[in-house]
């Protein structure tokens, strides 16, 4: 999808995720419907697997940019079904203007945690920072 292109791709290639031990993988699409009780929003949210630790999810809408935070039970669900639970998992969450880092623990009891939202498209320190997250995420999935 155009999300995925324009602003993950490019993040993913520069913190290294699609060179090896990394391996790449895309689910199916997710179709999405939202009611705010005025107008129905549908869009769509695409995912990428990297190594079975990091799942990227990049939310799309044709009228109406979707909030990132949309997207946030459907990356759960995926982290929670990390096949290495003892291992944490990380997701990356952007609707094409902001990105959102979540890291699932399994162990119990299961919990979750937020980065801060990143707006890369306001200033160059907010993409260098995210770029900087995934950069970690890389360095502590490898040693894992």
């Amino acid at each position: 999808g155009t999300v995925t292109l324009l602003l993950a791709s490019p993040l993913l290639t520069i913190a290294g995720f699609y060179d090896p031990p990394f391996r790449l993988r895309a689910e199916e699409s997710v179709q999405l419907t939202l009611s705010d009780g005025e107008e129905v929003l549908q869009g769509r949210i695409d995912i990428l697997v990297l190594v079975n630790q990091l799942w990227v999810v990049a939310l799309e809408s044709k009228k109406t940019a979707l909030s990132v935070w949309t997207a946030l039970p459907q990356t759960l669900a995926y982290l929670m079904a990390n096949p290495q639970p003892e291992q944490p998992s990380f997701g990356l969450m952007t609707n094409g203007d902001e990105i959102v880092f979540v890291k699932l623990m399994q162990c119990s009891p299961r919990r979750y945690a937020l980065s801060r939202v990143f707006a890369p498209f306001t200033s160059n320190l907010e993409l260098y920072q995210a770029l900087q997250v995934l950069k970690r995420i890389a360095s502590v999935i490898e040693r894992m």
